[in-house]
């Protein structure tokens, strides 16, 4: 990860960095990242696979549900890059496509966090959400193996459930399945 600058990062500051990196805005810092690493990658793929089916499309579970990967975040002064983010229809009935990145604040979201970019992820995008009342955040360590599974409670979040391994669990807001975690570690 490249250090944050020390002075109020613009939005045009963002824009400009190279195609290879992911650029995000937190606190008025800009943050650059080179694409995700293959056990990142496959962690964030093999949880969207697991939740794509009976979420989004209603096969197996609920529906009810769109989710991304790496959408653009733009909430309050800052432009986030969750490795997945997810809003109920009941709250994005259509997906806007009137700008390039999204406003309203999803209702979950996962952050793989690497060594590069735990701090970030546990530190400055975590107020950002908490702020904006995302109310259910992941956080996924693809090497440790283990799933966080955060509540907002109040102003701050409040860790619910630690998940490690080849253990099958049932997390908010996904909790209609059981998940099989040992399909995030599969390489």
């Amino acid at each position: 990860m490249v250090a944050p600058r020390r002075s109020p990062a613009s939005y045009e500051d963002l824009l400009a960095l190279p195609d290879n990196l992911v650029g995000e805005l937190v606190a008025g810092e800009l943050y650059a990242s080179p694409r995700p690493a293959p056990r990142h990658a496959a962690a964030t793929g093999a949880i969207f696979g697991e939740l794509d089916g009976p979420f989004k499309r209603g096969r197996g579970g609920p529906g009810g549900w769109l989710i991304l990967f790496e959408p653009e975040l733009h909430l309050g002064d800052d432009a986030l890059v969750p490795d997945l983010a997810g809003w109920r229809r009941t709250r994005m009935p259509e997906m806007p496509v009137d700008l390039p990145y999204f406003i309203l604040a999803p209702d979950w979201v996962t952050e793989v966090s690497s060594p590069s970019t735990a701090a970030l992820d546990r530190g400055p995008k975590l107020a950002a959400y908490a702020r904006e009342h995302v109310p259910h955040v992941w956080i996924i360590d693809p090497i440790a193996q283990v799933l966080e599974v955060l509540e907002l409670d109040g102003a701050t979040y409040r860790i619910i459930m630690v998940a490690s391994g080849e253990q099958r669990v049932r997390a908010v807001p996904f909790d209609a399945i059981e998940l099989d975690l040992s399909v995030l570690w599969q390489r």
